[in-house]
């Protein structure tokens, strides 16, 4: 097992586009760091590189201490796991986990003994003598990381291993690759754009926008402190809203009324709210049903027409439109396109619970944790009341670190 140090790394293309664009990134020995963002962010771009299928322009890439620039694939003694398996299918399950070895020329006994540990640990063991086509999308995606394990590689790669299998497998596969890389300690890297994979998987999550590290931080950090609007939309779901705010004091006016933060947030935007308009961001679920709210719990009410009602059960959401000016309109488009197509729409969601009887039309009364909005920069999209202390790096920002171990996954 070995560290991976990424130092000013950039690729550049035929035409000077860079695909990734001074990136550095340290993963520990025996870290779990995922990689995401939308399509053509730079992720894959980026694992490519680590593992020698792509040249680097400029920058150092260090696997354990040794520079790893100039040197093929096959030296790096790393594995990947790609989003296709490929599994070659006239193989078995067994010689499909033990080509690398027979590759290398291992012996008969050593192939036997670790494809046997890996079959064991993956729950293939009745499958070995079975070839991939005979197999569901998870096996097939347990057989390629058996291949992995076998080579007692440095680091895994992962290229969104999950993509193809549908919703369900990939929850049991997520729980199966977390499993499995903290049993075994090894350095891992994960490409994906599923936000969820990334929240639930990794011990430090790097946000990748147009080739530009914007925050690497936990899951946890990322999603209390984002560094930035578009971190702050890509992480979550639903997604955080974004309404337009003036500020003064600690009075914020939305567009449903004037709530109240704390005074620490109020200072942070002092100087940016004497110049206008702020973007606030609040996620879905620091609103609720105000009847449904413990009086003694701190925050403000507000009154809205709702539009539409979403009841899942355990929980619904509450759709509230709004009008916004230009400026946020504008942004909150922008926004949109760096997400690939999510849609922010100028409309506020509302988590309720359950028991809530808001319907559609009622003129609702709503209940926001205003503690937990972000103020935001429309013009530059940064986050002005981002707590740097525990937000990992930020683009733009020093780096702060807020414990000498990688945090863990929150």
């Amino acid at each position: 097992m070995a560290s991976i140090s990424m130092k000013n790394i950039v690729k550049k293309y035929g035409d000077g586009f860079p695909a990734v664009n001074d990136v550095s990134i340290d993963i520990a020995d025996g870290e779990f760091v995922i990689l995401v963002g939308p399509s053509g962010c730079g992720k894959s771009t980026l694992l490519r590189m680590i593992v020698g299928l792509e040249d680097i322009t400029s920058g150092d890439m260090m696997i354990g201490d040794r520079k790893v620039n100039d040197l093929a694939p096959r030296d790096r003694n790393l594995a990947m796991v790609f989003q296709n398996y490929a599994l070659y299918p006239h193989l078995t399950v067994f010689e499909n986990i033990a080509f690398p070895l027979r590759l290398a020329g291992a012996s008969d006994s050593e192939v036997t003994e670790k494809v046997n540990a890996a079959s064991k640990t993956l729950e293939l063991d009745e499958h070995l003598q079975r070839k991939p086509g005979n197999l569901s999308g998870g096996q097939r995606q347990r057989v390629a990381m058996g291949r992995a394990i076998v080579r007692d590689a440095d680091a895994f790669l992962f290229d969104e291993p999950l993509s193809n299998l549908d919703a369900k497998l990939r929850g049991q596969m997520r729980s199966e690759i977390s499993r499995l890389q903290k049993r075994l300690g090894i350095t891992t890297v994960y490409v994906t754009h599923d936000q969820t994979e990334a929240m639930t998987l990794g011990d430090r999550v790097a946000v990748l926008k147009r080739g530009i590290l914007q925050q690497l931080a936990s899951p946890r950090q990322l999603y209390t402190n984002p560094g930035n609007l578009f971190v702050a939309g890509f992480i979550g779901s639903p997604p955080m809203n974004f309404l337009p705010a003036k500020v003064s004091g600690t009075s914020v006016e939305l567009p449903f009324g004037t709530v109240q933060i704390p005074q620490d947030k109020a200072d942070k935007v002092s100087g940016a709210a004497a110049n206008g308009l702020l973007m606030a961001g609040i996620r879905p679920e620091h609103f609720e049903d105000a009847a449904v709210v413990d009086a003694a719990r701190e925050g403000s009410t507000f009154r809205a027409k709702v539009d539409v009602v979403e009841w899942l059960g355990n929980e619904a959401y509450a759709y509230i439109p709004f009008e916004a000016p230009d400026e946020v309109r504008g942004q909150l488009e922008q926004l949109e396109r760096d997400l690939d197509g999510e849609s922010l729409r100028t409309q506020l969601v509302v988590s309720l619970d359950g028991t809530s009887r808001i319907a559609e039309g009622d003129e609702a009364e709503i209940w926001v944790d205003s503690s937990k909005m972000h103020l935001f920069d429309p013009a530059t999209g940064e986050n002005l009341t981002v707590d740097r202390d525990n937000a990992g790096y930020i683009h733009g920002g020093a780096m702060e670190e807020a414990a000498e171990q990688p945090a863990a996954a929150g």
